[in-house]
């Protein structure tokens, strides 16, 4: 796989850094997730964390500290999830860390990045996609106030993944300059970016109206979810005007009753009474062949099973009988992969292993143990 060699620890952290370890293991790198102690079962994060391995070390100890420097100084790449100054204080950050190991990449990802005077604030997704400028673009019809996306724009797209480019794009840097350097990554910054073409187009004729009466945000009637007969929803993303007519139809609607410049208020209400009358299933037969740019808006589970996904192997099951995606972009040499075996490891479950690997004896690691250097699971081998 294109990452394979490439190591990296990853400092055990909330969504953005779990998913960012995510995708390099996907794509062959080895990733380590550093864990606390006391983090036994570590949550809602481990859903991200199927093929990493785990290393419980206690940064309130000069070993675990020093164990990390040693895993860190083999190492390729450093996932820091805390408050700017935290690993500083602790004597790991870029400086101590990069001064024994000059090829490594440290990636910091915060909600407000390094420096500034919300560098040291609290925040959530919500909060960083608020001062973004892209919330306020994101509210619904009828003056509903701003509507966050889950906690997918800031956390995983502009957090997560846009660490894992600066990382790749830092390895491949290195293969010139023969030395690493440090990734800021800033989820407000990167939600704003991964936005920019929103952003960049607020004078255009897309989003120059007020939230919820732009052409993509939920204004126009033909680029909406509409509710069925059966309580669920279709897809309507007829822009273009080939695709208009056929939405109408396959709606059984005269353009001359709903030409494309009606105003939108009108235009949902008839298309919301159009497709109540009847049920997903059967418009989903009715646009099925038809290009209208009108799909079934579909659960987790049905979008795993439905015949395109099947075809694609879109869909992967886990060892625990989740259903997680495939990992994406597919390249055509050395494709991203994922072993449907693999388990989320338990807090600790690789400290011996790993640590013996870096030169650590049976008798340091049963002293590290004693004093609460570092910590294993029950799953781990013994000493």
């Amino acid at each position: 796989m294109a990452l394979k060699g490439v190591q990296v620890l990853e400092i055990a952290g909330l969504a953005p850094g779990p998913f960012c370890g995510m995708v390099l293991a996907d794509f062959g790198a080895r990733v380590i997730r550093i864990d606390k102690l006391a983090d036994d079962n570590v949550g809602a994060e481990n859903v991200l964390a199927h093929g990493k391995q785990s290393v419980a070390l206690n940064f309130k100890t000069s070993e675990g500290i020093d164990a990390f420097k040693r895993l860190s100084s083999k190492s390729d790449v450093v996932i820091d999830p805390f408050r700017p100054g935290v690993m500083e204080r602790l004597k790991i950050g870029p400086s101590d860390l990069m001064g024994a190991n000059k090829r490594l990449i440290f990636a910091r990802l915060t909600g407000f990045g390094q420096e500034g005077p919300l560098a040291q604030a609290p925040g959530h997704d919500i909060n960083y996609v608020g001062l973004s400028g892209v919330l306020s673009m994101l509210g619904g019809r009828n003056d509903a106030p701003p509507y966050p996306p889950i906690n997918l724009l800031a956390d995983f797209a502009g957090g997560g993944l846009t660490a894992a480019l600066g990382i790749i794009l830092a390895l491949f840097e290195r293969e010139k300059s023969g030395v690493g350097q440090v990734v800021d990554c800033s989820m407000t910054r990167g939600a704003a970016y991964v936005s920019s073409w929103a952003l960049r187009g607020l004078d255009s004729f897309l989003f120059c109206n007020p939230a919820g009466k732009n052409l993509l945000d939920g204004g126009s009637f033909f680029y909406n979810t509409y509710k069925t007969k059966d309580g669920r929803y279709m897809a309507v993303g007829s822009l273009e005007y080939k695709f208009y007519q056929n939405l109408l139809k396959g709606l059984n609607i005269s353009e001359d009753d709903l030409p494309q410049t009606t105003d939108y208020e009108t235009g949902h209400r008839i298309l919301e009474e159009a497709f109540a009358k009847q049920t997903q299933a059967y418009w989903s037969d009715v646009f099925k062949d038809v290009e209208a740019c009108v799909t079934p808006v579909v659960t987790p589970a049905e979008a795993a099973a439905h015949q395109h996904s099947l075809h694609q192997q879109n869909f992967a099951k886990l060892s625990d009988g989740s259903l997680a995606p495939t990992p994406e972009p597919r390249l055509s040499r050395t494709p991203g992969a994922r072993d449907p075996t693999a388990k989320a490891p338990r807090a600790g479950q690789h400290t011996i292993e790993i640590l013996k690997s870096v030169g650590y004896s049976t008798e340091s690691l049963e002293k590290m143990l004693q004093i609460g250097a570092i910590g294993i699971s029950d799953t781990s081998s013994k000493l």
